[in-house]
């Protein structure tokens, strides 16, 4: 796994730089201080992770992400900043993570082994091993519906189909791009592109519906605030 790093602060590419190299396999291509020299680079070239700041002349790192999410081959994004307004912005970029300046070297490392344990086929092209029967199967992300947790594993449900994985939901749901899927509840996950309908439910919260299923799916009072700002309510 190779990497950028777009900052326009010399220092954090060096803090940054430090942290990569001395903890983790990850090989470091290039720095830059300039978006749109990053972004020529990244056309050119095939990188698997950059390492982005929000705050930069020229092309912010939001609007430079963007325009990386319509290229043919999608980097996984992480984005630096020292400002925590601009997470929520990120995430619907489909951010791999958010991390906030000054760094901390414990949270570093944790997505340092979070990127190196992310294959190929759980970060990018859109696809996620998953076992049903015994057998693996590879399983397009955007045709997961919904997820529910249970107990040490997460059960995943297709319009077709019902899977699971070994795993946390926490963990399982930091393997979904924040853009589609929200964690509605402690047990549930929700692709927010199969919600047909919205029902309100008791005590302000709601159940929703989604498209090719009869399940309905609880939406958590603590969930409730960022779930309507997500779906314009």
């Amino acid at each position: 796994m190779n990497c950028i790093i777009l900052d326009d602060e010399y220092p954090s590419i060096q803090e940054l730089s430090y942290f990569i190299s001395n903890f983790s396999s990850i090989k470091i291509l290039d720095t830059f201080d300039d978006s749109i020299k990053a972004l020529e680079y990244v056309q050119k070239n095939t990188v698997d992770v950059i390492f982005l700041d929000i705050n930069m002349p020229k092309l912010n790192g939001l609007a430079l992400s963007r325009v990386i999410n319509t290229l043919n081959t999608k980097p996984i994004l992480v984005f630096i900043s020292a400002y925590s307004e601009y997470a929520i912005e990120a995430f619907e970029v489909a951010a791999f993570d958010y991390i906030l300046k000054p760094y901390s070297e414990n949270r570093i490392v944790d997505t340092l082994k979070r990127l190196e344990s992310c294959t190929a086929a759980k970060c990018s092209n859109n696809k996620i091993t998953l076992l049903k029967n015994n057998k693996l199967f590879v399983v397009n992300i955007h045709d997961i519906c919904y997820c529910e947790a249970n107990e040490h594993e997460v059960f995943i449900y297709t319009k077709d189909d019902q899977y699971k994985i070994s795993s946390s939901i926490s963990d399982f749901y930091k393997k979904l791009p924040q853009r589609s899927f929200f964690r509605c509840h402690r047990s549930y996950i929700v692709n927010i592109d199969k919600i047909i309908e919205i029902i309100p439910w008791f005590n302000n919260t709601y159940m929703l519906k989604l498209q090719g299923l009869t399940s309905e799916i609880p939406v958590s009072r603590q969930n409730i605030a960022l779930f309507k700002q997500i779906m314009g309510i």
